[in-house]
C-alpha cells in the first residue's frame, strides 16, 4: 500500500509539501498541486481520512437538518450547502426531520455520536435550551434560537412588503394570504406581517390562512386550497409564503375555471426553479437562496475554528415579477 512518503518521492517534494497539498495550507502553486495529485493517482493513494480527522480533532464532518429535502426550497439549500462544505473539505451529513420533534431529538443524538464538527438548523422543533444545551457549533436557518446560535435569513418583512404592494398595485382589492403555521415564532412569520400592514394601510380586503407544516411538507395541501378558494369566490389576489402552495392555488384556481392572471393574479415566495416552468409562469419573492447557504456554512466553520461571527444576517429579497400576476 502506498504512503504518504512514496507520493512524495513521486512528485518529487517533500512530505510536508504533500501534507499541505492535502490539507490545502498555505500557498501553492497550481502546477505543485498537479504535480502531486498526479503522483496520488499514479499510485492509487487515498489520503486516510480517519487518521487526519484523529490527528486535529475534526471529523471534518457537518450535520444538516431540514423538514423535507423533498421540498424545493430545503432540496436547493441542501444541494448548496453541501457544495460550498466541499470547498472547504467538509462532507455533509443529511437529516429530514417531518417536523417530528422525536425525529429531530434523534437525528441530533446521532450526529453528536458521528462526531460532526457542527449543525446547520433548518428544522426547528425543539425548545430554545435543547439546542443550547448540545455544546455544538450551531447556525440556525430563518428562526432566533438563542442570543447565543447565530442564524441568517432572508429579510421576510421585505418579502412580504413587496408580495402585498404588487398585488395592490396590479389592482387587487380582495386578497387571500396563505402562510404556514404562525404558532412558532418564525423570522419567517414577519413576512405575514408586513402583509397584514400593508394591507390595512392600504384600505383593501384580505383574508389569512395558515397551512399545518406537515400538510405543506407532505404535499397534501389542495383540500385545504379548494375550501380557501371556494370560501372566497370574489377574491382577486393570492400571496402564498411559498412558492409551492402558490403553485398549489394556481392548478386548484385553474380546475375552478378562473383564469390566472386575468380573474387572479397569484404571488408565491421562495424563487424555486421549478416555478419558472409553470403554466402561466410564477411571479414570486426570490429568496439569495445560494447566499444563504453560503453564509450558514462560512459561520458555522468559523464557529469551528473558534472565531467570533455576526450574531444576526439578514438578506434582501428579489420580486420577481412573472406572467401569473
Amino acid at each position: 500500500m502506498p504512503t504518504i512518503k512514496d507520493v512524495a518521492e513521486k512528485a518529487g517534494v517533500s512530505i510536508a509539501t504533500v501534507s499541505r497539498v492535502f490539507n490545502n495550507r498555505g500557498y501553492l502553486s497550481d502546477a505543485l498541486k498537479r504535480k502531486v495529485a498526479a503522483a496520488m493517482e499514479e499510485l492509487d493513494y487515498h489520503p486516510n481520512d480517519l487518521a487526519r480527522s484523529l490527528q486535529k480533532r475534526k471529523s471534518y464532518l457537518i450535520g444538516l437538518i431540514v423538514p423535507s429535502v423533498a421540498h424545493p426550497f430545503f432540496g436547493e439549500v441542501a444541494r448548496y450547502v453541501e457544495g460550498f462544505a466541499w470547498e472547504r473539505n467538509y462532507k455533509v451529513l443529511l437529516c429530514n426531520s417531518l417536523h417530528e420533534r422525536e425525529k429531530e431529538r434523534e437525528y441530533i443524538k446521532m450526529l453528536k455520536r458521528s462526531q460532526v464538527d457542527g449543525i446547520i438548523m433548518g428544522s426547528h422543533t425543539m425548545d430554545a435550551k435543547d439546542y443550547t444545551a448540545l455544546h455544538l457549533p450551531m447556525v440556525s436557518l430563518d428562526r432566533e434560537l438563542s442570543p447565543s446560535i447565530p442564524y441568517v435569513c432572508c429579510d421576510n418583512w421585505q418579502g412580504g412588503e413587496l408580495a402585498a404592494r404588487h398585488l395592490i398595485a396590479k389592482g387587487c382589492r380582495d386578497l387571500v394570504h396563505i402562510s404556514g403555521s404562525l404558532a412558532v415564532p418564525m423570522l419567517s412569520n414577519k413576512r405575514t406581517e408586513a402583509f397584514i400592514t400593508v394591507c390595512k394601510d392600504a384600505g383593501v380586503s384580505f383574508h389569512c390562512y395558515e397551512l399545518p407544516d406537515e400538510v405543506i411538507v407532505d404535499f397534501d395541501i389542495e383540500t385545504e386550497i379548494r375550501r380557501i378558494l371556494t370560501n372566497h369566490p370574489h377574491c382577486d389576489g393570492v400571496f402564498a409564503t411559498s412558492d409551492l402552495t402558490a403553485a398549489a392555488v394556481m392548478s386548484i384556481a385553474a380546475k375552478n375555471g378562473k383564469k390566472v392572471p386575468a380573474n387572479l393574479k397569484i404571488i408565491g415566495f421562495d424563487g424555486i426553479l421549478p416555478g419558472r416552468f409553470l403554466n402561466p409562469p410564477l411571479t414570486t419573492i426570490r429568496q439569495p437562496t445560494e447566499a444563504i447557504s453560503r453564509y450558514v456554512v462560512e459561520f458555522l466553520i468559523r464557529m469551528m475554528n473558534g472565531e467570533n461571527v455576526s450574531s444576526k444576517t439578514v438578506l434582501p429579497v428579489e420580486l420577481l415579477e412573472r406572467e401569473s400576476s
